[in-house]
């Protein structure tokens, strides 16, 4: 019980340390927030970049994650971790030596560091609606849905907020249907793509 109220706390932290400085997530969580819902059961997912994916992992091992899969892509991998009651931990890294050489995650790290996170994804049950509201309020989106209309999986993300001319962050919507519960690796491309440092 003690170590379950421990790791929402760790999570809410680096939530709203994430909200501080993402616009489009700040929007989302007074809105919810209105309405005494708060913003921690509609995210999906929480995703930090770093050079290390064990080490970095092992803060939230320790408070009752587990490692649920690896994911491999063509400069990048990422495993995932799972916790009753708690938005899946994604935590990515560039492959070492020339298979990462491209990749744009170790400039980010460089440049953030390892202890924020990266973006947070909030589930939603429509997608398309919930792009009209968001743009609405000044929201802007960075490409279309990714993912079929009826499919497992459909995802957006927003254009990266910028800190001190580099891309930082972005907030993802992720529209789930039939129970699915992972990760498409065009999808997670998409989102990687779209956080380019400038």
């Amino acid at each position: 019980m003690k170590q379950g109220m421990e790791l929402e706390q760790v999570i809410m932290r680096y939530i709203e340390d994430y909200i501080s400085r993402n616009h489009a997530a700040a929007i989302i969580s007074q809105a919810l927030d209105e309405i005494g819902l708060g913003l921690f059961p509609v995210v999906d997912h929480i995703t930090i970049r770093t050079g290390a994916i064990d080490a970095r992992a092992e803060e939230f091992l320790l408070l009752g994650y587990a490692y649920a899969e690896t994911l491999e892509y063509d400069d990048w991998w990422a495993k995932v971790y799972r916790a009753p009651g708690c938005p899946a931990l994604f935590v990515d890294q560039a492959y070492e030596g020339e298979r990462g050489k491209t990749s744009i995650i170790p400039a980010w790290v460089k440049h953030f560091g390892d202890r924020t996170l990266h973006h947070i994804a909030l589930r939603v049950a429509d997608i398309e609606t919930s792009i009209h509201r968001l743009t609405a309020k000044g929201v802007m989106f960075a490409g279309q849905i990714v993912g079929e209309r009826g499919g497992d999986l459909r995802q957006i993300f927003t254009v990266p907020e910028q800190v001190n001319g580099r891309a930082f962050s972005v907030l993802e919507l992720a529209e789930r249907h039939r129970g699915f519960q992972g990760f498409s690796p065009p999808h997670a491309n998409s989102l990687m793509q779209s956080t380019v440092l400038r």
